[in-house]
Formats: C-alpha cells, structure tokens, sequence
C-alpha cells in the first residue's frame, strides 16, 4: 500500500466533500462522525463531480440526479445510479489524511437490501 498525504482533518467538512488529486486519481474525501472516507470523485451515472454533492449518513450524494453512494463500500444506494464507485484506503495520522489510490476497492454492482428506487431529477 501506498498512502500519500491528501489533507489535514480541519479540511474536511462535516457536511461536504474535500477534492483532491492523488498521483493522476480525483477522489472525493468525506467525514462521518470520527471515520474518514476515501471515494471516486465522479458518480457513476452522471460522471460528475462527487465532492461538490452532500455528505450525510456515511452517504454521498451526487448534486446533479442525487444518485447516493455509500462511503464504506461506494454501492449506490439512490437511483439513478446503479453502478458502485471505487473506495480507498485512509490512514489517520495525527491531524494529517492519507489515502492509498493504488489499491482501490469497487463493490459488487448488485444493489444492497437498503437500495431506494426514489430519484430526485
């Protein structure tokens, strides 16, 4: 593993995303609670940017259809997505975010039991 330092932790807002590019990789850094994520930065139905959706219940949502994808396995769980996004590895050390780009991680794109049919257009 590789992890590279993306951010410090007061950059990341509870509620948003932090954007970053490691080694060519866009990926959308995201807060819940005390755990830190590391996802894809482009939603897999839209191909937009991820990191300018919210963040809410380990959930990030992408701001153009509000597809919402979740943090630990990057499933969708909102239509219109269907397909999963890539996760990454993050390390906490100290106040500093690192992410490991080089072995992402892409869930089955079978929807999970907590999958919601509503969409928002």
């Amino acid at each position: 593993m590789a992890f590279e330092r993306v951010c410090t932790l007061a950059e990341v807002p509870a509620d948003e995303a932090f954007a970053a590019n490691v080694d060519g990789v866009d990926i959308a850094v995201a807060r819940d609670g005390e755990e830190i994520f590391a996802v894809q930065d482009l939603c897999s139905h839209a191909h937009v940017a991820l990191s300018e959706g919210g963040v809410a219940d380990c959930a990030i949502e992408c701001w153009l259809h509000a597809s919402t994808f979740d943090l630990r396995t990057g499933k969708p769980t909102v239509l219109p997505a269907t397909e999963p996004i890539s996760t990454f590895g993050v390390e906490l050390r100290g106040d500093e975010v690192y992410v490991d780009v080089a072995t992402p991680s892409t869930a089955s794109s079978r929807p999970d039991d907590n999958f919601s049919t509503s969409t928002r257009e």
